[in-house]
Formats: C-alpha cells, structure tokens, sequence
C-alpha cells in the first residue's frame, strides 16, 4: 500500500477563504509549534457573487503562503449545492486516508450557512469511516481516524470547548485574510454587495477575535468546540494560569 506525505493538523472548509477567517491564527500558532498543516477547501467558491474561481484559486494559493501550511487542495465538490451524500462523503475518506492528519478542523454544524453545515456532517462522517478497514476499500490507502475533529466557526450562544491565544499571529493572520481580496470591500463596486464585503465586516471579525481572546487574557483568540470530552494530565498546570495576572 502507497502513501503520500502526512500532516499532523487538516483544516477544511467549505469555501476557499473559510478556513483563515475562522482558523487562521491557529494555524500559524501551529505551524510555529513545528507542526505540519494543511488546508483543503471542499469548493471552489464558484457560486460566489464576487472573484472568478480562478481568482480564488490565486488568492488562496498566497494566503496558504502566508499561514505556513504544507499544502492546500479543492475537492470541488459543488459551492451552494454541498450536501452529505455517498458522493462527497467518498473522497473525503481518501483525503483522510492519504494526509492521516491527527487533527481536523472544520465548521461547526449549526452554522446558519448551509455549506458550512454540510461540510461539518461530511467531515464528521468521513473521519469515522475512514478508519473502517471495510468502508470505502482502497488497496492503495490504508485506513485512519483522526484523533479529535475541532469545529470552528460558533454559533452565537454556543460556548466554545476552549480558545486558542493566537494575540502573536494577528499581523500574520489578517495579511492572509486580506489576501482574499475579491471577497472584501471594494467601493464603488457596480456588482452588489454581500455580507463578506460590507465596509465593516473584517470589522466586525476582528472585534470578535478581541472578544475570545479577552475571556481568556490574551489579544485574540480563536474558539473551537469539540464533541468528546477532554482529557486533562494536569489540572493545576491548566487553570493556574487563570490567576497568573490579577485583576
């Protein structure tokens, strides 16, 4: 059996500027760490009122340049018509079979998007039948299961699971942000405006980074949610830092 090279972390998102709005930073604090990541957007963003799918492709190119990552895909599998199906479920399970990454981060299913909803049910799906020696045969690709899947992008009201200081990466998180330039704000633009390209929607992003950072002292974070349980070696060495500054 065949494999190619492994990532420790995979990030995937439903269009080609999802995974740096919402996790951005925690790739790079990653990356810094040593670890090896990736990001694979499961459309092109074709459905977009704004940039050409070839515009996207180069923009996603430099941001994957910005945030470190090993290497960025499409799988192409439908922007606005993303459902969890046999379909996309399928090379979902390759992907996961072929990087093995330990971690996978993706949206959270409650998200009010329906691509963002979707893309959370085929990602859960595919990382358990993944790991099903049975499920989805490939002679070439040997079985795997992450060991945790991370969903961003909260649902207001959704406490996170925990948040991730990435105040260091902010400089470096906005400039791969900013490398989706199709998407943001442009005045004067004769096509519409949508939600992503209001004046003060990164505004508005980065108020909410400020936000999860303060709750737990830092410049910015970025919040996860995790369906399981976490374990904890050391809850001393945990909380303890809670109370190293003082009100």
């Amino acid at each position: 059996m065949s494999q190619t090279v492994t990532v420790d972390v995979l990030a995937i998102g439903a269009h080609p500027d999802d995974v740096e709005l919402h996790a951005g930073g925690t790739l790079l604090r990653l990356a810094s760490l040593g670890y090896t990541t990736a990001i694979v957007d499961l459309t092109r963003g074709e459905a977009g009122t704004h940039g050409s799918v070839s515009e996207r492709a180069a923009e996603a190119l430099a941001a994957t340049a910005v945030l470190g990552a090993a290497c960025r895909e499409s799988l192409d599998l439908g922007d606005s018509r993303l459902t969890d199906s046999e379909a996309t479920r399928a090379p979902v399970v390759s992907l996961l079979r072929r990087l093995r990454p330990r971690l996978v981060l993706t949206h959270h299913a409650d998200q009010p998007h329906p691509d963002h909803a979707a893309a959370a049910r085929i990602v859960t799906a595919a990382a358990y039948l993944a790991g099903l020696r049975r499920a989805y045969p490939d002679e070439d690709l040997v079985p795997h299961r992450p060991a945790a899947i991370l969903h961003f992008g909260l649902p207001r009201g959704t406490p996170p699971s925990f948040i991730v200081d990435v105040g260091r990466w902010e400089e470096e998180w906005e400039r791969a942000v900013r490398c989706h330039r199709s998407q943001w704000h442009v005045p004067g633009r004769q096509d519409g405006e949508t939600a992503v390209s209001q004046p003060d929607f990164l505004n508005r992003v980065i108020a909410r980074r400020r936000g999860d950072g303060a709750a737990i002292g830092a410049a910015a974070g970025e919040s996860f949610w995790v369906r399981t349980c976490l374990s904890v070696d050391d809850p001393v060495a945990l909380f303890a830092r809670s109370y190293d500054v003082l009100p």
